[in-house]
Parts: C-alpha cells; structure tokens; sequence
C-alpha cells in the first residue's frame, strides 16, 4: 500500500539542531510543509554530499514555508558529532533526527531491517501532517535537492489550486493543467 495521501502516524524523535537537542513530534510538524529525508547512517560517504546539498538550498525551503528533516538510524547524539566533525554536514541549519527505535523508517516504510539501516527516501509532507510525495531508491544513488524543491512547490500549487495538475517538468510560474474531458487525446 502506498504512503501517499496518509497522515504521518504519532512519533516522538530526538534530534540536534543548531547546537541543542530538541524533540520533533508529528504535532510539531504540524501547520507548516515538511520534508523528511532519510539516508542510511551519519558518518557514510553519499549522506554528507545529501545533507551539504539540502544545505546550501535550506533557505529556499524556508522560503516555502517548509522545513527539512534530515533522519538516519542513529541517534541524536551521533548527529552531534557528526555535525562538529564533518565539513559538509556542519553547514546543516534544520534538525538531524535519530531514529535508533527505527520507529521513523518503519513509519514511512524505508527500513531496511536486516541491516537496520533506512533506504534513501525523501517524503513532502503538507501543513495538516500527509504525505503528497515519496521517493525511494538504492543507497549508493544521492539525491538532488532540486528536483525536492520543484516537488514540494508542485505540491504546494496544488493545494492552493484543487483541480489542476501539474504536467512533466512543471516549473514555477509554468502553466498547469485543468482535467477535462475536452483534453482526453489532445496533449
């Protein structure tokens, strides 16, 4: 069954974030967009190149209205070290979540549990806690923020525009479509 269109179930998460420890909750996530991005394990080689790229696009998120939660199987303490440690990962301004009880990755199924690691996915969650996009793949695949951020703005579009829809490749400011009869076989 797909995620999609279901609400993030109750969880309470430890995280560090801009120098404390701080707890996130499926409350708290609440009245604003989030999106979660699940990597595998802090100190890897592909998840600091992620949370850099996430990083140097954090402001644009926020410019959405939106904040970015980093989630690996470790703990918050982990994420504290590996945050004074790693270059890339200190330019991280939004909160590293650990998820050592896997209770996250199981949540928004990426768990893989004979490793005890969490696939690559990355999930926009609108302001009322459901999830309007998923993303999983291979762990030696990185992601690219952007094509995050095209997502969660065509999220957002749709939700202040009900009835349209956004095409292949929709940008920004592009033109979306209203499902009609009269575009069945015309485009």
């Amino acid at each position: 069954m797909s995620i999609i269109n279901t609400a993030v179930p109750p969880f309470r998460a430890q995280a560090f974030h801009n120098g404390k420890f701080v707890e996130i909750t499926d409350q708290s996530i609440r009245g604003k967009w989030s999106v979660f991005v699940f990597m595998p394990a802090a100190f890897t080689f592909n998840c600091p190149t992620e949370v850099e790229d996430a990083a140097d696009s954090y402001h644009l998120f926020q410019s959405l209205g939106a904040e970015v939660y980093v989630v690996t199987t470790d703990t918050h303490f982990a994420h504290k070290v590996w945050h004074e440690t790693s270059p890339a990962v200190k330019k991280a301004k939004f909160p590293l979540v650990g998820d050592p009880t896997h209770a996250l990755a199981r949540a928004f199924d990426v768990l893989i549990p004979e490793e005890g690691l969490a696939l690559r996915g990355t999930f926009v969650v609108n302001p009322e806690g459901v999830v309007k996009t998923a993303e999983v793949h291979d762990n030696a695949i990185a992601r690219d923020v952007k094509e995050t951020l095209r997502k969660l703005q065509a999220a957002q579009y749709v939700a202040r525009n009900p009835g349209q829809v956004c095409p292949a490749k929709w940008q920004e400011g592009a033109k979306a479509l209203t499902p009609s009869l009269d575009l069945v076989g015309k485009i």
